[in-house]
Parts: structure tokens; sequence; C-alpha cells
């Protein structure tokens, strides 16, 4: 992590948290501010002409982290559930043509009327595995992102990350991980779960546990939510961990504490 008021090179603007914007004023505005990496949702990039978006941002020397969203596979007969994989083999290819890192996946909910959760995971399932050959095809990287258990009737019912673990381990190559915190803090499950991703996500930066600066100070090394081993040294005053230093220490949160450094820790082989 570093510190985003100096540099703002890590920070990406997903188009959801400024819902009026266009496409151009989002790659208008990312620009002004110095930032590099935009999240286009497909409605304002439809709107804009797939083909005019992939220049306008390539001509910005934008990244496009991710582009939201497709999936939505459950459908009560077979009809919709065609026309659901044609919609999400569309979003691949306009994820390609934008140069999308990746497309975000969300499961969809149970069809009207309907009570068979376990149906409904059959049908996400199938759907990704139906949807991954073209992915693959288009090198469009397909990432799932579990959502909180209040919407599994409606929107999506793969609600953890064990379930969507599950899912990239049947599915296999071409398919990974979308976490939001927002939707899976409650899970205490998550930290193992993080841990089993691996490299589907990247998670070095979380420890378990409040460790307060003075209290690292005293530390030669601290693990990782992900398993990974992190080296920790003090040295006149100043806590360097791995290869990066200690730039603003004990920014207190509500599930924790941060400690913000000048560079990106990496797992080790990445």
């Amino acid at each position: 992590m570093r510190d985003l008021s100096k540099d703002r090179s890590l920070l990406a603007i997903n188009s959801a948290t400024v819902k009026p914007w266009t496409l151009e004023q989002l790659v208008e505005g990312c620009v002004r501010a110095g930032i590099t990496g935009i999240a286009p949702w497909r409605d304002i990039v439809q709107a804009a002409g797939v083909e005019k978006a992939g220049n306008m941002i390539r001509a910005a020397g934008l990244t496009v982290t991710c582009y939201c969203r497709a999936g939505l596979f459950p459908a009560a007969d077979e009809a919709g559930r065609r026309a659901a994989l044609d919609d999400n083999r569309r979003a691949v290819d306009e994820a390609a043509a934008i140069g999308a890192r990746s497309l975000v996946l969300i499961a969809g909910g149970l069809p009207k009327g309907s009570k068979d959760i376990a149906g409904a995971w059959r049908q996400v399932h199938d759907g990704i595995a139906a949807l991954l050959p073209h992915a693959l095809d288009a090198g469009v990287p397909l990432a799932i992102e579990p959502l909180h258990p209040m919407y599994a009737a409606d929107r999506a019912c793969v609600n953890t990350l064990a379930h969507a673990n599950d899912l990239c381990d049947q599915l296999g190559n071409g398919l990974g991980l979308a976490v939001d915190a927002y939707h899976v803090w409650w899970d205490p499950d998550l930290p193992r779960q993080i841990a089993r991703a691996g490299r589907r996500i990247l998670t070095y930066h979380v420890v378990s546990g409040k460790v307060m600066a003075s209290d690292a100070m005293k530390l030669q090394s601290a693990k990782a939510v992900s398993g990974d081993t992190i080296t920790v040294k003090a040295q006149n005053g100043v806590v360097h961990v791995d290869s990066a230093t200690v730039t603003s220490a004990d920014v207190t949160a509500s599930n924790g504490v941060i400690h913000v450094i000048d560079s990106v820790i990496l797992p080790k082989g990445l």
C-alpha cells in the first residue's frame, strides 16, 4: 500500500461511484485527477459505443482493472438460460474490446417463483462452464464476486468465498475471484478462504489482529492472512516490512489498524 495522497497510480475508479457520469466524463475526470485505472460498468460503455470506448480509454492511457458486470445465469427455462449465456458472451467481447483485465460475474438469484437454491447453484456452475471457452479464446479472465447472503434470492446465490473457491477448483483455468469486503466481511471462514484462494486474489497486505507501531517495532516477522510471512525490521525508529518502509503508522479503522507503506509488497514468486 502506498500513500495515495502523493501517488494515485494504484487507484481505480468504479463508475458506480460516480453514477451520473458518462464514460467520457469518467475518463476525463480520472486523467484530471491523475488516476490511471477505471472499472466501468457495461451501461456507460454501451452508451458510448464499445469501439469508441476502447479507443477513448487507450488514448487516455488508462488501465481497465475490471469490467462490471456479467453473470446472472439462472433462468426459469432453457430459452432464458440461452439468452443469459448469449449476453455473457457479448460481455466478454466488450471486455476484450476495451482491454479489461477481468470480467466480474454476479451469479444471479433464483428464477421467479423458485425456492430451489440447489438448482440455481447448478445453473450457475453450468453457465460459467459454458462461458469459459469463449472467455479463454478472448483472453478475458472471469472473476466470480460473492455477494452478501441477503442477495441470495434475487441477485446472487453465490454468497461465500468458499463457494466461489469451489467453483474455481471445479472449473479450472480462466476463472478467479473478485472480493468485496462489503459483502464478505461477516464470514467466519474468510481468513481460511483467502489463504485457500492464493494467487487468485491479492491479499498479502492483510494481517490478522491489531498490531500498533509500538508492537511492530518488537517483531521480526508477521504472518499474512494468505499464509505468507512478512519480514519486519525496526531501524532508527523506522519500521520496514519486506522491502517497504512504513510512512504513516497507527491509522485506526473499525476492523483493525492500517500502516501505510511506500511501495507494494507481493507474495514470493510473484
